[in-house]
Parts: structure tokens; C-alpha cells; sequence
């Protein structure tokens, strides 16, 4: 990568964008891959065959352009979240990523800022830069657990005209409470903030965890951005979408390149949204193996946060590197996220989830003692 960078370096690259490094997780040929939150359950049959009879029926029109506006993905996306919603509260794009890099782009840029509280998604500020926005690092507490009123006082200090809140929160996993949102909205009003919920997570969400769709009646400046690449287990579809005041919308035509969105793209969303429930059918045993995930660490003597999403963040290890290395040649990749005695691990199939119980349990021995009970 060094040399990557020294030759990109001679290029006439803008000033904000020198030294960085592009975002990217490890891609391994291991045997079981939980390191990006993927959803590692394969799509039913059922959901495989009506997907490809309805991108069958796209390509027969591939000749036109799609439909600009991908009015029946915006409705069925209405349809699916609820909340009184309809398709011009809608909008989507290839995936969350491309929707929060459009919201920058109408409303971040030069002169502007955007703020998020780290540790959290890594991609926050590398979006910054690439639409030469200031990327604000707000702060959480030693837990990386975040108030209202210490989120709020951040946010009215800096003035920022975004601010992003991911929730549930990537490394970490916790969600926060629909009180941070609204005292954020509230600390944004004097700067005229948009205010972004990154809830991609959000269907993994423990029960009693509240979504930030709640919150935007009488709103115009707060944005809720969801995927399919999670729950719905369509991470190749590359679809991510938001709920917000039509406004919002309108704004982002205004960035978006025209026809975005492919009829291949919009037919495979479409086709998914019709079969939402065989598509959701994982999201328990996901959590199971989560809050099993949870269990276990705990009785190893390590520190897991709780989590509302599909991975499970934890501490206590004395060397992560190694931790990491170890895992990794058993066969399981997990992320090291830059945090010191820390990593984060996906929840995936029972035998996926016993792989990486067992290989960790092994690397730890000398600190474990009681019967594994990997059986649950």
C-alpha cells in the first residue's frame, strides 16, 4: 500500500485526499468468513427463483433506460418500514454507502462539516473527504457509550452542518436511545443540521429497541438510512435506502447521477421486498447465535458489549493482533477494528458461530476452565 501511495502521490490528487487509505476488509480464502457483517445464511431457493424470473423479465427492456425515479421500489420500500410512510419519503441507491455519499454531496461540500462520535463506522469520514467535507470526531465515554446531553453539548460547540448517528453503532453494536436523536436534532437546530440515523442494523435490534422512524413527523431535517445488504441478506444486490421528509429527496435528484439505480438492481429489490418474510426467516437465528456469542464470551472472561445488530464487539484480550492471527489460522477470519484489546465478530450459522467459539476457546485455554456448552 505504501508504494500505492507514493505513486498516487505524484498525481495532481486534491489536498484532502492525500495519504488516506481506501476502506476495505480483509478478503481471505478461509473457511469462515466473519468479519463484515454479512449475512452468512445462503437466500431460500424460493427467494433465488423469483429473483431471477424477475431479472429474466428486466433483461428482455435492457436496451431502455430504468426507471428513473424506481417508483415500485420506493413503494414497496414505504410498505415494508410502515410508520405512515409512502414512496416520496423514500429514496434509495447502491447501497447505504452511495445514499449517505449523495446526502454529503447536497449538503455537505466545501465550507461545510459533518460529525460523527468515534469509535463508529469507518467509512463516515472517508465519505467526508471524497465530497470535501470537514469530518468533526465527536466523543464518547470510556464505555463508548454516548448521552443525550453529552451527544447534544458536542453538537451545539461545533455547529456542524451534519451530524451522523449510527444506531445501532458499528464497531460497537449498542443502539442508542431515541433520546440522543432527538436532543441532537434539537443541539442542530441553530445550525440548521441534517441529522442522519444510520440504522443498518436495525432489524437485529433487541426487543424494545426503538427506530428513529419514530421520530420523523414533524422533522424535515432528520434522515433514517436502512440496507438490504444485512438482514435481507442481499449484500451483493448492493441496495440502501432512507426515509425522510420528501424534501430530502428532492434534494438528492439534484446530485444523483441519472438513472442510478439499473433495472437489474431495482428488478432483484423488488423482487426480494415480495418475499420479505422467507428473506427475514434468519433474523432470529442470527440473534440466537449472537446472545449465544454473548454467553460464552463472558464465561471465557472477555468483555462483550451488548448488541442490538449481527455482531457481537468484544475486550479484554491482551493481545488482539494476536487473538486475530490465532483465529486466522484456525480457519475464522474475524476484523480487528483499531481498538487496543478488542475485536468484533459477525454472528453467523450455528456451525459458523461453534467454529469461532471453539477456535477462540482454544487460544484462551490457559483462562478457560468450565465445559464449553457449545451444543446451544
Amino acid at each position: 500500500m505504501s508504494n500505492q501511495l507514493e505513486r498516487m502521490a505524484k498525481l495532481p490528487l486534491r489536498e484532502n485526499l492525500r495519504g488516506i487509505e481506501p476502506y476495505g476488509a480483509p478478503q481471505l480464502d478461509v473457511a469462515v468468513l466473519l468479519n463484515v457483517n454479512e449475512n452468512t445464511h445462503p437466500l431460500p431457493e424460493s427467494v433465488c427463483r423469483a429473483i431471477a424470473e424477475d431479472v429474466n423479465a428486466a433483461a428482455l427492456t435492457l436496451n431502455r433506460y430504468p426507471d428513473r425515479e424506481f417508483t415500485e421500489l420506493r413503494e414497496r420500500l414505504a410498505e415494508y418500514l410502515g410508520h405512515g410512510l409512502t414512496a416520496e419519503n423514500m429514496w434509495a441507491a447502491n447501497g447505504s454507502n452511495e445514499v449517505l455519499q449523495q446526502i454529503l454531496q447536497a449538503f455537505g461540500g466545501p465550507g461545510r462539516s459533518v460529525m460523527s462520535f468515534p469509535p463508529t463506522y469507518s467509512m463516515y469520514p472517508l465519505l467526508a473527504s471524497g465530497t470535501d467535507t470537514a469530518y468533526i470526531a465527536g466523543e464518547r465515554n470510556a464505555g463508548f457509550g454516548l448521552s443525550a446531553a453529552s451527544a447534544a453539548e458536542q453538537v451545539a460547540a461545533a455547529a456542524p452542518n451534519l451530524v451522523i448517528l449510527c444506531s445501532p453503532n458499528n464497531p460497537t453494536g449498542t443502539a442508542l436511545g431515541l433520546d440522543v436523536v432527538e436532543a441532537v436534532y434539537e443541539a442542530g437546530r441553530a445550525s440548521n443540521a441534517v441529522i442522519i440515523v444510520d440504522e443498518a442494523y436495525a432489524e437485529f435490534a433487541l426487543e424494545g429497541t426503538e427506530s428513529a422512524l419514530t421520530l420523523l413527523p414533524g422533522r424535515e431535517r432528520l434522515i433514517v438510512t436502512r440496507t438490504m445488504s444485512k438482514a435481507f441478506a442481499l449484500a451483493g444486490a448492493r441496495l440502501g435506502y432512507l426515509a425522510a421528509a420528501p424534501e430530502i429527496s428532492d434534494a438528492l435528484r439534484l446530485v444523483r447521477l441519472p438513472y442510478h439505480l439499473s433495472a437489474v438492481t431495482q428488478a432483484t429489490a423488488n423482487a426480494a421486498l415480495k418475499q420479505v418474510e422467507a428473506l427475514l426467516a434468519t433474523v432470529e437465528d442470527i440473534k440466537g447465535q449472537r446472545d449465544r456469542i454473548v454467553s460464552e464470551l463472558t464465561r471465557l472472561g472477555l468483555d462483550p458489549a451488548v448488541s442490538d445488530s449481527n455482531f457481537v464487539f468484544f475486550g479484554g484480550l491482551e493481545n488482539a493482533g494476536h487473538t486475530w492471527q490465532g483465529l486466522l489460522d484456525a480457519g475464522v477470519l474475524v476484523r480487528d477494528v483499531g481498538i487496543p484489546g478488542h475485536l468484533r465478530v459477525t454472528a453467523g450459522t450455528k456451525t459458523e458461530t461453534t467454529a469461532f467459539l471453539d477456535a477462540l476457546e482454544a487460544l484462551l485455554s490457559p483462562r478457560s476452565s468450565a465445559p464449553s456448552g457449545h451444543g446451544s
